[in-house]
């Protein structure tokens, strides 16, 4: 029996239509089931500015003032945050059925939504990405470590602009 993943992505006051639009699309590239976010700031901005694959179509972009409000009791709340005790991304594990929470461009999540968390993780860097590159980063690591068996051809054409018809050479 297998068990469906389920990855949401939370938004804590995101400002930047940019990164949200840059956010839904990475979001689209790894299978987030929904996007989340509260706040003001975002309302105020164009939307969807960046997400040109149109993954608004696809996958909810749900606004809520309460991001972890109707989870299923077997999902876990995953605090993505620089902060001392933090675990750092490359050691964490990821749950199968998680919503990963994320704190606005210019702040951090409240001290009360990091208390509730299962987990609380950090992409260790010399300083810190924005929101979007955020995000796309811990959706490559939940990917590249839960990933089975890939058909890296299949894999290529299926996801590769239509203008792009490079090569490996094959040399020896």
């Amino acid at each position: 029996m297998t068990t469906q993943s389920t990855v949401i992505i939370g938004l804590y006051n995101p400002k930047s239509p940019t990164n949200v639009g840059a956010v839904m699309r990475a979001a689209g590239c790894y299978d987030a089931t929904q996007v989340r976010y509260n706040g003001t700031r975002y309302n105020r901005a164009a939307k969807f500015q960046t997400d040109t694959q149109k993954t608004h179509e696809r996958i909810e972009l749900v606004e809520m003032d309460d991001l972890t409000a109707g989870l299923n009791e077997d999902v876990e709340i995953v605090c993505v945050e620089l902060v001392v005790g933090a675990t750092a991304l490359p050691s964490f594990t990821h749950p199968e059925k998680a919503i990963y929470l994320f704190g606005p461009e210019d702040g951090s999540l409240p001290q009360e939504v990091v208390d509730k968390a299962t987990h609380v993780v950090y992409v260790p860097t010399n300083g810190c990405m924005n929101l979007a590159a955020t995000v796309n980063v811990l959706l490559y690591d939940r990917l590249a470590k839960t990933a089975g068996m890939v058909d890296d051809h299949q894999q290529v054409i299926t996801n590769r602009d239509n203008k792009n018809r490079l090569k490996v050479r094959n040399d020896a």
